[in-house]
């Protein structure tokens, strides 16, 4: 049985990333042990449901962005606040959190 390299300790998960973007995890786990197709039972989604009030002109436009990006509205809202606060951030030299952070 081959002997895997032990793992570093990780400060970030941008850190985390950047180390497995060059390295082959083939030379840290053994995937012929790997379950196929776990069941996740306690995986709790991290979204949640809110309502938001939109006037309807508002809510028309964005419907009709969406619809020729063919993609859902709500989607288009996720992406276009995303990039909004990604450009607050920049402006105002605030670290991103990979709770709001989309990739």
């Amino acid at each position: 049985m081959p002997k895997f390299k032990s793992l570093p300790i990780f400060t970030t998960e941008a850190e985390e990333r950047a180390f497995w973007a060059t390295h082959d995890s083939s030379a840290y786990f053994d995937w012929t042990q790997a379950v196929v197709n776990p069941a996740l039972p306690n995986l709790k989604f991290s979204t949640k449901s809110i309502t938001i009030r939109l006037p309807e002109i508002m809510l028309t436009e964005l419907k009709q962005l969406a619809n020729k990006r063919d993609v859902p509205y709500q989607s288009l809202v996720k992406v276009l606040l995303a990039e909004k606060l990604s450009e607050i951030r920049t402006n105002y030299k605030i670290p991103a959190t990979s709770s709001t952070t989309i990739k």
